[in-house]
Order: structure tokens, then sequence, then C-alpha cells
């Protein structure tokens, strides 16, 4: 008897070991949802190129609970083919969980759609204030909201742009233009309160689809109110479009503000380097930041010239890769990939802004929106950009040039 007793503890054991070198080599498979065609390709694809890199890092030092990541990519270029790619990755591809997003709109309706799979929605990039203000029990944003980019809107105006101009604060104009989706007009309406408080005159504001094709009349309205700065937040496509417009209608205010965009080399060869020159961007930590500001930021750009073999497209990136570290981190303290014991494990998360590359920290709220996250605000000089602002985030040497342009 005593024989069989040590023969069957025996078996038990090494069944046990085959079971946990069985899950072990089980990947956990991460949904990777953004707009991989159309015209938004480029920047899905970058944040996609973050993700990435932060996997192909975790994966070398051994994955998360001794399991790799695998990523599998989702593209959802509008919020329905969003909805049916969350069907397709959780059903057929039985995705663990789904992070993203570069546009907003798709955000919302993709979260939403993983809720209904009872999956993870982690955000690294998706701005709209709606995202966590609707309590989607799935989701949680890493990153910043609009509230960070219409706040950095608003310091910008106020440390930067109304002492360049030699103005008071309560002196200067602005007016606010932005694209009309939930992205746009969640920072415009913020912003617009902002600017109230601070006792700011905001002398207009407008709208315009992102997919505008004619923005003259756009330009005339803002013209005619005689602002100091000009506001604007969208996409590549329209910000692009309304640079041009006020450039071929002479319409140069004392200072251009764009928001969320401009701060590619898109903008540069659609507008030349004249035409952008003093231009301000409030926008993503650049990766130009010091090392002080954002450890590990030199090391992003290595590995993305080494994979890549060139230059980082856009800020988005960096953005994304931070963003899943931070996911990565959540579900090695989870000791899981369940929903609710990665949120829990989240919601636990304390560390200091200056921590990842991006100078970004950890600190939830209770609706899941991280609250150490922040803007910076970088300048087109000479055709190129730099961080002009916060000063922690400024090389030595660099500061702000003229808001002139030509």
């Amino acid at each position: 008897m005593g024989s069989f007793k040590r023969l069957t503890a025996t078996a038990l054991l090494a069944a046990a070991a085959l079971a946990q070198q069985a899950y072990a080599q089980q990947t956990i498979k991460v949904g990777s949802i953004n707009p991989y065609s159309g015209p938004m390709a480029l920047y899905g694809t970058e944040v996609g190129r973050g993700y990435e890199l932060a996997v192909e890092r975790i994966n070398a030092a051994g994955g998360v609970l001794g399991r790799k990541i695998d990523l599998v990519r989702g593209d959802a270029a509008t919020p329905q083919q969003g909805i049916a790619t969350v069907e397709q990755l959780a059903t057929k591809d039985k995705v663990d969980m789904f992070v993203g997003t570069y546009a907003s709109a798709v955000s919302n309706a993709t979260s939403d759609a993983a809720a209904r799979y009872n999956k993870l929605y982690w955000e690294t990039n998706a701005l709209a204030a709606d995202l966590t203000d609707r309590g989607l029990p799935n989701f949680v944003r890493a990153s910043p909201s609009s509230a960070h980019f219409s706040a950095g809107t608003v310091d910008t105006v106020r440390d930067l742009i109304a002492p360049a101009l030699k103005k008071d604060l309560k002196d200067i104009k602005v007016w606010i233009e932005h694209e009309d989706s939930i992205y746009g007009s969640s920072i415009a309406k913020e912003q617009k309160r902002l600017f109230d408080l601070a006792g700011v005159k905001v002398v207009g504001m407008g709208s315009h689809s992102s997919k505008s094709i004619d923005l003259n009349d756009t330009v005339l309205r803002a013209k005619q109110t005689n602002p100091d700065v000009l506001i604007q937040t969208g996409y590549v496509p329209d910000g692009n479009l309304l640079l041009r417009t006020a450039r071929d209608q002479g319409f140069k205010p004392p200072a251009m503000l764009w928001v969320g965009t401009g701060d590619t080399a898109e903008t540069l060869e659609s507008l030349g380097a004249a035409s952008i020159e003093g231009l301000l961007i409030v926008g993503y930590t650049r990766i130009d930041v010091p090392e002080s500001f954002g450890p590990g930021a030199k090391a992003y750009l290595e590995a993305y010239r080494a994979k890549y073999k060139m230059e980082p497209i856009a800020l988005q990136g960096l953005a994304a890769y931070v963003g899943m570290q931070m996911l990565f981190e959540a579900i090695q303290s989870a000791g899981s990939t369940d929903l609710d014991k990665v949120r829990a494990a989240a919601a636990k998360m304390d560390k200091p802004v200056g921590t990842y590359a991006n100078g970004y920290g950890t600190k939830f709220d209770q609706n899941f929106q991280n609250q150490r996250v922040f803007t910076t605000t970088m300048q087109w000089q000479g055709g190129k950009l730099y961080s002009v602002y916060p000063k922690a985030a400024v090389s030595p040497g660099v500061t702000l040039k003229s808001l002139a342009r030509n």
C-alpha cells in the first residue's frame, strides 16, 4: 500500500509539472486594435510599432507570468470595422485582452464591443473624455485624456505665448478650432472652460470634419475676430489643410498652436519649413527629452531604429510603448489575465512621474484614468522640432524662438 501511495504521489507531481510546463508554453494573446489601413494607417501602424517594441522587450526578458506575449493585429479604420474586428479576435483568435487605439471614435466602439466578451481594453493613446467618464467596466486608460491636452493648451498660452507676445493673460484673444468627432469636441469644450476660468478671451469657436477638403470659410471666420492665438485640434489631414488655407489667405495671427497633430514629417513635407516656422504643438512626449525626464527614451529610439531602419514617424509610438509596459506590469501584479484581477492590480499601481521613457508615472482614479500623465509642447524651428515646455523636458541649448511665421 505504501508503495502504491508513493507511486500515486509521484504521478500527481509529474502531472502537475507537465501541466505547469504546458501553461508556461501558452502565450498571452493581446489584440492590438488600430487603423492599419485607410487614411490613418500611418499613425495606427506607428502605435502598433510601439506595441511591438514593448512586446519584444518583455519577451526577451522571459515574458509575463512566465508566458510569452503574442500580439494579434486587428484592423479598425472605422468604428463599424472595429466592432467586427473585436468579434473576430475574441471568438476566432481567442485573445485574452485588447490594447488600442489611435482614434477615439474607434476606441469608443471597440472597447464597448470588448466588454460584451468580458475582455479587458487597455487604452494607450485615444483621448476623448467619454472613454473613461462612461464607466465601462473593462476599460483602463494608461495615457492622457482630452483633459490633459486641454490643460496643456492653456498652460502653453499662459507660460509661453503670453510672455512671448508681452501681453497679460487676460488680454490674450484665442480662436478655438477643432475637428468634430468626440476627440476634437471634448478637447475644445474643456479648452473653452479652462480659458474662461483663466480670464482669457475666447473670441470664437469653430468645428469641421477631419475629412474636410475646403476650410476657407473656417479661416475667414477666425480671421475676422483678429485673435492673438489660433488653436486647432484635429488629425493630420485637416490640420495640414488649415495651415495651408491660412497661409494662402495671408492669415498670420501672432501665434498658432496645434493640439495633437502637426508634429510629423508629413506636415513639414506638406507645408515646407518656412510656413510652419514658430508653430507650437501640444502633444505627446518627444524622444529628444533629457534622460532625467524620460529614462529609457534613448533606448526606445535605438530599438526603433534597429528594427525599422528609420526614424520614428510620430510621437504616438512612444506613448504606446509605455502604455503597453504598464499593462504588462498590471498583469504581472495580478498574477492573471482575468479582467477583474488586472483592473484591481491597476487600481493599486503607484509609480511617480519620471518612471517611464516619456516621463509618465502611474496612479489611476476611480474611472481608471491614469493621473500621472501629461503633455509637452514643441516648436518647429528651422524645419526641426524641439521640446520647449515644460522646462524639465527641454534639452540643453534649446530655447523658444519667435512665434512669427513667414
